[in-house]
């Protein structure tokens, strides 16, 4: 700066001292500035990932002191769990025969990992809780595990610490997240926690040694003791493991030769799974009810990314598989799910080209295309896996950082849109959350278990347990496997229920002989088209049915 010039422009007169004097403290202030802004940027991952922990523990606090409800394919598992305290076999359901009630039959239980039960099973063992307390627990310590393990995926495969933290950010803003702490899932919330470690070690591996081998064996393992649905996901990431290991190979035989080194340990790992547990009982791919060919075969897998990822399918209550009735028409469903798959392509593309970081575009391209081959031929065979997006979720979760890394590079109005349409899914979610914790504390029904029962009224489930109190040669029968589990000195026989609409088998009901007094417990409107009269007659071996309605909504039907 010239000194002359200021003195000429200047009525005081300023030295050449004070003019250097205010350049050096104008230059600290700078730099001082710039110094906070770095500092604020490097700390702000830190930050968000103690807010998103903070905010997983409230949550799970809040839970404990108003359990959840429970899903059926986690209820089953309970029911597992239940037969092993009292002394049964690993994995094994104890109950009644069907052919003769006064024996009990023993099935292997192979249609759901085992980690369902088994991790609140720990829990339960170790502090003494009752069921529903040990699976908060499991809940919170899967979503803590999962934050970091997400978090730490997201910056393995290259991406920023702050591009980490804010995608795991959008992650916790989702009404997936909070679904747990209202309906224990099981198997979701454990998958949660392991995906992003599995992920993670396929990444951590530059050739091929012991260590590598020894994770291909026990990964399978741990993530098959998640969550069944976890062996797609395994082989997509053995894939991924592969190809970043013979990328820089020119030679194809090398590419053949680690292949050869990865199966044997990949062999191992699913032949045991399937020796030691899958062959003994059925599964959800044993069975499959013909070839069908409609619009949703393979626009659901296409659609996965955004439909799972953004809480699409949660938000629309379902937009194929609907137990509470659909939003939309069918017409209006499939308009959506196609346009929802032509996006999802068009962005996936986009982030392959445009994400400079390989890692990553190698696990969006592999796990897309992966999902997409493996669902659409499993929805074309109609196997009995439904059409939710929660099957796609590993899917969502990846593609994630990468729509937050092209947007943290567009203009502000583009970021505003999506920060605005993240704060709407995490009010929606939020509020979903209140909504269901107030009904599963307040209004719901509750008993030794803890957890929360949406199937019975309080009055009748204390008359259920009073009755259990009492015996101890009766057996009682529900239509909701979770009722089952508060049941502590008697028996229990758990069937399907039956709507108004659907035609049912006689013999898959029936139960044949005789043993101690029975209690079936069903909804009142049973009463409606002699469906309470059916069941009664699937126990041929007893006579002579009284009716106790304590409340206008379930009957106990009672016979000696």
């Amino acid at each position: 700066m010239n000194v002359s010039f200021i003195k000429a422009h200047y009525p005081v007169k300023i030295t050449q001292k004070r003019i250097k004097s205010r350049l050096l403290t104008f230059a600290a202030a700078i730099y001082k500035t710039l110094y906070m802004t770095s500092t604020l940027e490097k700390q702000l991952p830190r930050i968000i990932l103690y807010i998103l922990s903070t905010l997983t523990v409230v949550l799970g606090v809040i839970s404990y002191m108003g359990p959840p409800a429970i899903f059926p394919d986690p209820s089953w598992g309970f029911q597992v769990m239940r037969s092993m305290e009292r002394g049964g076999g690993f994995n094994l359901l104890i109950g009644p025969s069907a052919e003769d009630v006064s024996k009990n039959a023993a099935e292997f239980i192979s249609w759901w990992s085992p980690g369902q039960y088994l991790a609140p099973y720990l829990f339960k063992t170790l502090f003494h809780t009752n069921t529903a307390q040990a699976a908060v627990i499991t809940v919170t310590a899967c979503q803590l595990l999962g934050i970091a393990g997400f978090y730490n995926l997201f910056k393995k495969v290259g991406f920023s610490r702050l591009i980490a933290a804010i995608s795991v950010a959008v992650i916790v803003c989702q009404q997936y997240f909070y679904i747990p702490y209202s309906f224990y899932n099981g198997g979701e919330v454990l998958l949660f926690a392991y995906a992003g470690w599995f992920l993670y070690g396929c990444l951590s591996f530059r050739k091929i040694n012991v260590g590598m081998l020894l994770f291909i064996l026990l990964s399978g393992w741990a993530g098959f003791f998640c969550k069944s649905s976890m062996m797609w996901i395994y082989a997509s990431g053995l894939l991924c493991l592969w190809i970043n290991l013979s990328y820089y190979e020119k030679n194809w035989w090398q590419w053949i030769r680690n292949g050869i080194w990865m199966a044997p340990p990949a062999i191992l790992s699913v032949a045991a799974i399937y020796v030691f547990y899958l062959s003994k009982g059925q599964t959800p791919a044993s069975t499959h009810a013909g070839i069908r060919l409609a619009w949703e075969t393979f626009g659901f897998p296409l659609a996965s990314p955004l439909l799972s990822g953004f809480s699409v399918d949660e938000l629309t209550h379902g937009l194929i598989y609907h137990p509470d009735g659909p939003m939309f028409s069918l017409p209006v469903t499939l308009i959506i799910i196609w346009a929802l798959a032509i996006l999802s392509i068009l962005v996936v593309v986009k982030l392959i080209r445009t994400i400079p970081q390989r890692h990553y575009t190698i696990l969006i391209a592999v796990f897309y295309v992966v999902s997409v081959l493996f669902f659409s031929y499993a929805f074309l065979r109609q196997l009995a896996i439904s059409y939710e997006g929660r099957h796609f979720r590993i899917v969502g979760l990846l593609i994630i950082p990468g729509i937050v890394y092209l947007l943290s590079n567009t203009k502000v109005l583009y970021r505003a849109a999506f920060g605005l349409m993240i704060v709407f899914i995490l009010a929606f979610s939020l509020n979903k959350l209140k909504d269901e914790y107030a009904y599963n504390k307040e209004e719901s029904a509750h008993g030794t278990s803890g957890l929360t029962q949406g199937f019975i009224d309080q009055p009748t489930l204390n008359y259920i347990m009073q009755l259990d109190k009492q015996q101890r040669n009766a057996t009682f029968v529900f239509v909701s496997a979770d009722l089952g589990l508060e049941i502590n000195n008697n028996r229990i026989i758990t069937i399907e229920p039956i709507g108004h609409d659907v035609k049912i088998d006689y013999y898959d009901y029936l139960h044949e002989g005789h043993a101690g007094p029975l209690y079936i417990v069903l909804p009142s409107d049973y009463e409606e088209q002699g469906r309470d009269k059916f069941i009664m007659k699937c126990f041929p071996g007893y006579k002579n049915f009284k009716t106790t309605a304590l409340t206008e909504d379930y009957t106990i039907y009672s016979a000696q």
